[in-house]
């Protein structure tokens, strides 16, 4: 093996973090890879030079460039029409990144809508203690921070966050289990069934970004969230097809019309109920997604 060839597979080693990292941070699917391939192209830069930890090195150009894009983001965000989901990461579109997609809490999209509210120092550090378990002394190199600051920002971000992280997840096969009533309930048009799943206090979150209808206002209640999802139903062209699959690590769907991603669906499953809904309409956020199998 050369060593350019060297070279290259120890960032193809690192890969897979280097995307987590920078879609935890931007929650979006195709500014992470733009962020792995500006990691990468810095990468090989340093081609024939000493780097004791590659890892700590690449982590620290993703990190930082996804603090400097999300910094440029913050007013388009702040403007956004209607409530602001991450772009869906549906598992198994993106290889190298499986284990990750279904061992961390903080892929779900209520983790990530949460930790919008800090600002991109703050979820860096928070990420990388919380989701990545860096030592604070590798967090403060990254951040270029003190120690000491970057714990009392770890320590003020969870207590900030802390009321409205997820509830505890049920199993994988009580959601997949949920879901598949879920679906069968909104195919047949049965009312009292789909209630029977849905939590009273349930909500939908339902992001078009003010690119195609969406509901602009998160949708609260049971009955309400029946209705408006039979309506949704009744509004799906004939030729619309739906694919379940693992959205943001959660049991949802892929909705295809004519062949092309017309939306994704995830759920939050606890207490034997389906408490929330996510919904993303918004065709900017659908462009990675893959054809149907």
């Amino acid at each position: 093996m050369t060593e350019a060839q060297a070279h290259t597979d120890v960032f193809t080693q690192h890969r897979p973090l280097l995307f987590a990292i920078a879609y935890e941070m931007l929650g979006s699917v195709m500014e992470a890879e733009d962020i792995v391939q500006e990691s990468y192209l810095r990468w090989q830069g340093t081609a024939g030079e000493a780097i004791r930890s590659p890892r700590s090195y690449l982590a620290t150009i993703a990190t930082r460039l996804s603090i400097d894009r999300l910094r440029s983001a913050q007013m388009q965000r702040e403007e956004y029409v209607g409530p602001w989901l991450p772009e869906p990461f549906v598992t198994g579109a993106f290889p190298g990144a499986a284990e990750w997609a279904t061992t961390t809490e903080a892929l779900s999209v209520a983790f990530m809508v949460l930790v919008e509210q800090l600002s991109p120092v703050e979820r860096a550090v928070f990420l990388l203690r919380e989701v990545f378990d860096y030592e604070y002394e590798e967090i403060a190199a990254i951040v270029e921070k003190s120690e000491a600051n970057c714990r009392q920002m770890f320590s003020r971000a969870r207590q900030r966050l802390g009321a409205g992280r997820p509830r505890t997840q049920a199993r994988p096969e009580e959601q997949e289990r949920l879901m598949q009533q879920f679906l069968d309930t909104c195919a047949t048009g049965d009312l009292p069934g789909l209630l029977h799943v849905l939590a009273e206090d349930i909500t939908v979150y339902s992001d078009g970004g003010g690119r195609v209808a969406a509901a602009r206002r998160p949708i609260h209640g049971a009955d309400k969230v029946a209705r408006f999802l039979f309506g949704l139903m009744r509004l799906a062209p004939p030729t619309t097809d739906y694919h379940p699959a693992w959205v943001n690590g959660r049991p949802g769907m892929v909705v295809y019309v004519d062949g092309r991603p017309f939306n994704t669906l995830s759920v939050e499953v606890s207490d034997g109920r389906i408490q929330a809904i996510y919904i993303v309409v918004n065709p900017d956020k659908l462009r990675h997604l893959p054809p149907p199998a």
